[in-house]
């Protein structure tokens, strides 16, 4: 619990279900204050997190597809006006898709959504983490990334084929961890800490949304997973745990776990930043 009662601030995006829907119930019980930057709306019907919006302490920022620059820029700058600072940025949003699609930029989706975005997030949001307390960056990642067994930057960009759940999902979360440990080093400059953690198996499992699951592993969620209260605990201690003093890790059942392809984790970054530069503020001038 914090000696100062509702001082921090998270951010959290895909705050309003499964994992970060109870990651935002448990910093609220921990007395945070908690922006959530969303695609779709909180239930309704949860009156803690009603009440939490109405006294201000659940700040909700809507926009589209996280993957549209033109509304993505448009919520960060709103984000940027409105919030004193970050504590914790939870880079959490995202899922598997069922087919094989690209983004308007012409990217693959799950590497657009999974690996582009929360590097554009921390960018534009970086001046508020560096203003606060815990100045800390969470990046929710996925252990499916094992089953990499081939890694460019063109396979993520335009993958030559396209598997559920351990294709484009997987190599997109490997990317994820990978700038991640190779731009600790810069961040560590302004004392800002970042983490990639694997939150574990959860069902996280929506009524009438199509899986981009493998059936088999859709059926094993739904039978044997722990709820997303589960994925939210790793998050947390992810970010708060016995490795809150360590940068550029990858937490796996809270412990510190190696990468594959480390050896590429520079062009992955140099590649981001390339993107944001050119892709992002060029285009939003």
């Amino acid at each position: 619990m914090n000696k100062n009662p509702r001082e921090h601030i998270a951010l959290i995006t895909g705050a309003s279900a499964g994992i970060g829907l109870e990651l935002t119930r448990k910093l609220l019980s921990e007395d945070w204050q908690v922006v959530a930057l969303n695609r779709s709306d909180f239930p309704k019907e949860d009156m803690s997190i009603q009440n939490a919006v109405k006294s201000g302490l659940l700040r909700i920022y809507k926009t589209g597809d996280l993957a549209d620059y033109v509304s993505l820029r448009r919520t960060l700058e709103e984000i940027k006006s409105k919030e004193p600072r970050i504590d914790i940025l939870f880079n959490n949003a995202g899922g598997s898709f069922p087919e094989l699609s690209y983004s308007k930029q012409g990217r693959e989706r799950h590497y657009e959504l999974l690996t582009v975005v929360p590097y554009i997030l921390l960018m534009e949001l970086k001046e508020l983490l560096k203003i606060s307390s815990f100045k800390t960056v969470i990046n929710t990642s996925s252990s499916a990334l094992k089953f990499t067994n081939e890694f460019t930057i063109d396979i993520l960009e335009r993958p030559k084929t396209f598997r559920k759940l351990i294709g484009p999902y997987a190599t997109s979360k490997l990317a994820l961890s990978l700038w991640t440990q190779a731009i600790a080093p810069k961040l560590a400059e302004d004392d800002i800490m970042i983490r990639s953690v694997d939150p574990g198996g959860n069902n996280t499992l929506k009524k009438g949304k199509t899986s981009g699951l493998p059936l088999l592993v859709g059926v094993l969620m739904k039978l044997f997973f722990p709820p997303p209260t589960h994925g939210a605990n790793k998050l947390y201690e992810g970010a708060l745990g016995e490795h809150r003093n360590k940068t550029g890790v990858f937490l796996v059942k809270g412990q510190v776990a190696e990468l594959k392809f480390s050896d590429q984790a520079r062009s992955v970054l140099e590649r981001l930043q390339t993107i944001y530069e050119h892709d992002f503020l060029q285009r939003n001038l």
